[in-house]
């Protein structure tokens, strides 16, 4: 497990931990590491922002505010099975592990007799995994910039198969046919591009503000295409 994977690991372990926390040698037993390492890690999660603290005293360790946790969720195995396996089709694409991050919150909060029951069904959903040509390198850049509202500078393969320098404003992303695309006004060419995801090679998050460009600008989906939305 790389160091990202296991930060994110560890602020659910944390998470579903509750009041009760976890010692950093618990940590370090179950992920692997020295306890030092999980103190590292704790303090980049401490400067990320995400409320965990150390609690003195025998029984210490690491505690989340209770208001990072989730309270309990009415959802069935069904409906979990169902997020389980739309995350499983989307494994790998863009926010993904945001989402799979989500799953295991919700299942976290769920009754055991509820957690059995979407373990059995999950088990019996069988998918074909499409892999996945875009580098978390290029994945995590592009899904900060478009969060936060902040330039990219890319380093991109154009149509003639050379490699280019962009600075780039985010507006949205597109999955179209079988390529996702980051829609960008791009500084260069002083428009908006449509960038494939697999054709960038490198991308780096800068502290600049980027600007927006009203939807109605850039135009409207396809006919093939929509919008997500959690207007449900």
């Amino acid at each position: 497990m790389n160091r990202t994977d296991r930060l994110y690991a560890l602020r659910e372990e944390l998470r579903r931990a509750g009041p009760a926390g976890r010692t950093a040698a618990q940590l370090a037993n179950g992920f692997e590491v020295s306890s030092r390492t999980i103190k590292r890690d704790i303090s980049a999660l401490q400067f990320a922002g995400f409320p965990v603290w150390a609690r003195p005293g025998p029984s210490g360790g690491y505690v989340v505010d209770a208001s990072a946790t989730l309270p309990p969720v009415n959802i069935s195995a069904t409906e979990a099975s169902a997020l389980a396996t739309a995350l499983a089709v989307c494994q790998g694409q863009p926010f993904a592990r945001h989402g799979s991050a989500a799953l295991v919150k919700l299942l976290s909060v769920m009754d055991e007799r509820t957690q059995a029951q979407t373990r059995r069904l999950s088990d019996r959903i069988w998918i074909n995994t499409v892999p996945n040509d875009v580098p978390s390198s290029v994945l995590g850049p592009v899904e900060q910039a478009l969060q936060q509202g902040r330039v990219l500078n890319l380093s991109y393969l154009d149509g003639n198969q050379k490699l280019t320098s962009r600075q780039a404003d985010p507006q949205l992303l597109a999955r179209l046919a079988d390529h996702w695309y980051l829609v960008a006004h791009c500084r260069l060419r002083g428009q908006i591009r449509w960038f494939r995801l697999d054709r960038i090679k490198q991308a780096t998050l800068t502290s600049q503000p980027a600007q927006e460009v009203s939807l109605a600008l850039i135009g409207q989906p396809p006919a093939s295409a929509q919008q997500v939305t959690t207007n449900y």
